[in-house]
């Protein structure tokens, strides 16, 4: 019996039985552009950046199950316009300044706005006021870089079994929490051995006294650009994230 596959841009792709287009196409070694999706975590599809056009609908490679004969199409001039304006967005909504951001040549969402040609933020500057959490004696929480990926909430909630994140609020209010009555990280049980202290792609998340330690040009994304870090992206582990 043959194996089942997708074709994507063209190329015949290959998928197991309760694989999604994104899960097909990591393990091809075929790079989609995705901020929220995690392979140890249940996708949720909250980003929009995976976003492709399978058998002409736009659709998130990382919650779209991949059918056999299916035709996706992601690296189009069309698709990566969307993207780079997802991106543009995600920049000016919260306060992201690369050049003093100790996540800067690891962050996924730096990394993402060179991989897709990203110049400028198109759009006004919201300047949102939010403090930054210092209380907790290992972490920092900058939540001034969040983009509300949720990848903390789950791994907290699922694999840490703690629940020490939560989105509060509705649209434009919406916000990364602590599950504290302070809503202090102190008054929680985090800690940095937690599987949610390393998830985050962007730098909200921080090790105390430990800034900068990586040098100019052999940072993550100074070494290899994003696109080419598929297998690294597919098989990420505290290790490798922290």
């Amino acid at each position: 019996m043959s194996q089942c596959s997708i074709l994507l841009d063209g190329l015949p792709v290959p998928f197991a039985a309760g694989q999604t287009i994104m899960d097909a196409a990591m393990a091809a070694g075929i790079f989609i552009p995705h901020l929220c999706h995690h392979p140890e975590f249940k996708p949720q599809g909250s980003c929009k950046l995976c976003t492709v056009k399978a058998n002409g609908r736009y659709v998130s490679a990382c919650t779209m199950p991949a059918r056999d004969g299916m035709e996706v199409e992601n690296n189009s001039p069309d698709l990566n316009d969307k993207r780079r304006t997802l991106l543009q967005m995600l920049f000016v909504e919260g306060n992201h300044f690369c050049p003093s951001c100790e996540k800067s040549g690891h962050c996924m969402l730096q990394a993402l706005a060179y991989e897709l040609e990203m110049l400028n933020p198109h759009f006004d500057q919201f300047y949102p006021s939010r403090p930054v959490d210092a209380s907790h004696p290992e972490v920092l929480l900058d939540f001034n870089r969040c983009i509300l990926c949720e990848l903390c909430v789950r791994a907290s909630r699922d694999v840490d079994g703690k629940s020490v994140f939560a989105l509060s609020g509705r649209g434009i209010t919406k916000h990364l929490i602590v599950n504290a009555e302070s809503g202090r990280l102190a008054d929680t049980d985090f800690s940095w051995a937690d599987k949610a202290a390393h998830v985050c792609p962007v730098g909200v998340i921080l090790k105390k006294r430990q800034g900068f330690v990586v040098p100019i040009g052999q940072r993550r994304y100074d070494l290899q650009p994003i696109g080419m870090q598929v297998e690294r992206l597919a098989s990420r582990t505290a290790g490798d994230e922290g």
